[in-house]
């Protein structure tokens, strides 16, 4: 068996090496390119039963999008919504028998991570502005600046590795299982790693919400007011609760 860092390459273009995950990547993203233009070309007022069925998904991410960051879904439907149907169907591709998900590459998970590094950003600097967003890495002093900033690093790289340790080692595992007991015992693994992807598929896009929602939170006027008032509200406790009290005289009978 290959290591699951390996990376299988079939051909290059140019410098560029194209392996068998970047071609399942074009074809995922293909053929939900085409889907998309296919269910959406005939919308109606009274839908059918496979436009219901998309109706759903879309009401589910935007009810989603209201619980977890607390906003209207408009501005984010796209890119989460987007972000976890790509990453569900390329878990649950290893079903088409001889292809692997490319979500257990690194290379793939890497650019998801960024793609989210770069969504927080952007989605920061447009709810408060280029000076809003960048005063948020001194929150709540200038001396967190540093800490803010290797934050902002090592969660996206918590993504990355999440998500690959994840889905590597459930495809690992089957296939020493596959190669040892043969083809009827790794079912039961096959139906659990189906499951892990959709759960990890729901994580990815759930922690995605958390930190663009963070980074809007913070970056608006209102977002850092109410982190200073918060701030303030701990530093009275703070000092309430390490106060000494002056003892109270004794009564003489």
């Amino acid at each position: 068996m290959t290591s699951p860092l390996a990376s299988l390459a079939l051909f290059h273009v140019g410098p560029v090496t194209i392996t068998a995950a970047v071609i399942v990547t074009w074809a995922i993203m293909a053929v939900l390119t085409l889907g998309s233009v296919l269910v959406t070309r005939r919308l109606t007022l009274v839908p059918s039963r496979t436009q219901a069925a998309f109706e759903l998904v879309v009401d589910t991410v935007d009810g989603q999008i209201r619980d977890t960051m607390q906003l209207e879904p408009g501005p984010y439907r796209a890119f989460v919504g987007t972000l976890f149907v790509f990453i569900f169907v390329a878990n649950w591709s290893s079903l088409v028998p001889g292809v692997g998900p490319p979500t257990a590459k690194l290379e793939t998970d890497a650019a998801l991570a960024l793609l989210v590094f770069v969504a927080v950003i952007w989605f920061g600097i447009r709810a408060g502005g280029l000076r809003g967003y960048l005063a948020t890495f001194a929150s709540p002093n200038p001396v967190m600046i540093p800490l803010n900033f290797i934050e902002s690093l090592t969660r996206t790289f918590s993504l990355l590795v999440r998500l690959f340790g994840n889905v590597m080692s459930g495809v690992f595992v089957i296939g020493i299982v596959l190669s040892l007991a043969g083809f009827l015992v790794p079912i039961p693994l096959m139906a659990l790693d189906l499951l892990t992807g959709a759960v990890q598929a729901y994580i990815f896009a759930i922690l995605a919400m958390v930190f663009i929602a963070g980074a809007v939170g913070r970056s608006t006027p209102r977002g850092r007011s109410r982190r200073m008032a918060r701030s303030r509200s701990s530093d009275r406790r703070r000092r309430s609760s390490t106060g000494t009290s002056s003892p109270s005289p004794s009564r003489r009978d």
